[in-house]
């Protein structure tokens, strides 16, 4: 295997066409937002106002409940509504602050630039990210400063920003390349100096090619000696293994982390958060998320305040067409469909996707008949169909032994069966089972 590719992969049909061509445009603030505690990867946050509290925008309202956790703000200004449960994208209600906007959008604090902020030390820095509620925006959602704090045993030789999106229909990163290069860059500047990092790579996939060249001219105007790397387009391309691989040609063992062979990988998204944070102390309150679909009447790129429900946030693009069925947070291949446009957007929320009824019709699913084509597509060389039946006979031990806790969901498996089986549903729920196994067990 070359570089600049990973085995398996498919090539879903990318339908960026309807918002890769609009910049990004500011959501209006809504009448009120829901912060919920749940928002990242590792341990809840902790509320730490009450209902009547007044609050300011970029003003804590919820703190880190540990070392994998980060506080959230408040992405209005106003008063605080409620601290209770209220529907969130996951599908199962989690505890929220709810604040009723003023329309001010009153600062917390001085937000301008520090022109010296490369001068910071690097726990500084670190403390800042962490202050700043920074997590992953490609969707993962893991703690930034977790993922920007490797053992001392483990040398970070290589820092990659993540600028493939190869999820369908998603713009968000693409046109943040496009408008906000310098920041992404020297998002990434502080990135290397926290990492000890002495290479730099943006990883682009080939549908992408102006962002590339926007990246490589500005790269050159600030002097930053970084690669800017174009890679053919397939999916999961983004998938943070699947791109080491393709860029430096290693392999994240089995059950390992990037930082196990030298390498840690951010989304450009990231980049832009770290750099406000650190640079201009401005929390993360807010995000671009792509409205697409063809079942929503206008499609957008939106820089919307976290908190907007889905509801408001769908009324700005002007709404659901007749014939619109099913609306996904996310994309297609690993996005989560919503029951109910009352929740809102989170730090993940990369994109919403409404669908009409024709395309969410559900498939009639028929007998395996062997071909293995799962088995061809899957980046993580596993077995998807062997799991899949592995899970109906619930053989939990041996499900284990397939290596099932290796997938990573992308969907590519389901993609390409021509039985209609959902076989990442299946391995999902093997995952949920031999994790609560190994829990039980310790």
């Amino acid at each position: 295997m070359s570089r600049n590719t990973f085995p398996g992969g498919i090539h879903p049909p990318e339908c960026k066409h309807l918002t890769e061509r609009l910049p990004i445009e500011p959501c209006p603030s809504p009448p009120f937002v829901v912060i919920p505690v749940v928002q990242h990867i590792g341990a809840p946050a902790r509320p730490i106002v009450e209902k009547g509290a007044q609050v300011r925008l970029g003003e804590p309202v919820c703190e880190s409940g540990g070392f994998v956790s980060v506080p959230c703000h408040a992405s209005v200004s106003g008063t605080v509504e409620a601290v209770e449960n209220r529907p969130h994208p996951s599908g199962t209600p989690v505890l929220s602050v709810v604040i009723a906007n003023d329309g001010q959008n009153t600062p917390y604090a001085d937000f301008s630039l520090e022109k010296d902020y490369l001068e910071l030390d690097v726990k500084e820095i670190r403390r800042r990210i962490q202050a700043a509620g920074i997590v992953g925006l490609g969707g993962a959602a893991f703690p930034t400063h977790v993922k920007l704090s490797p053992p001392a045993d483990k040398k970070i030789d290589t820092l990659i920003l993540n600028g493939a999106e190869c999820e369908p229909f998603l713009t968000a990163d693409h046109r943040l390349m496009l408008e906000q290069t310098e920041k992404i860059l020297r998002g990434m500047q502080i990135m290397m100096k926290v990492t000890g990092a002495a290479t730099g790579i943006i990883g682009i996939e080939s549908n992408k090619k102006d962002a590339a060249a926007a990246l490589r001219k500005k790269a050159a105007e600030l002097n930053l000696p970084y690669r800017i790397v174009t890679l053919p387009v397939k999916y999961p391309q983004g998938a943070e293994k699947q791109l080491i691989k393709a860029l430096v040609d290693r392999r994240v063992p089995a059950g390992g982390l990037p930082m196990d062979i030298g390498c840690v990988v951010q989304n450009v998204g990231t980049a832009v958060a770290v750099y406000e944070a650190v640079a201009m102390n401005r929390p993360l309150t807010a995000r671009v998320v792509t409205v697409t679909g063809s079942g929503v009447r206008q499609p957008k790129n939106l820089l919307v305040p976290l908190g907007t429900p889905f509801s408001f946030l769908l009324e700005q693009c002007g709404g659901l067409t007749e014939d619109a069925a099913k609306v996904i947070m996310g994309g297609p291949m690993m996005g989560i469909a919503q029951s109910s446009l009352e929740a809102p957007v989170i730090k993940g929320t990369s994109g919403v996707l409404v669908l009409t009824a024709k395309e969410a019709a559900p498939r009639r699913e028929s007998t395996c008949i062997s071909c293995a084509h799962c088995i061809d597509v899957c980046p993580m060389g596993l077995m998807p169909k062997v799991l899949g039946q592995l899970v109906r006979h619930e053989r939990w031990e041996t499900v284990k032994e397939y290596n099932v806790l290796d997938c990573i969901e992308c969907g590519s498996c389901a993609f390409v069966c021509p039985a209609h089986i959902n076989l990442v549903h299946l391995i999902k729920y093997g995952k949920f089972r031999v994790i609560q196994q190994q829990k039980k067990a310790s």
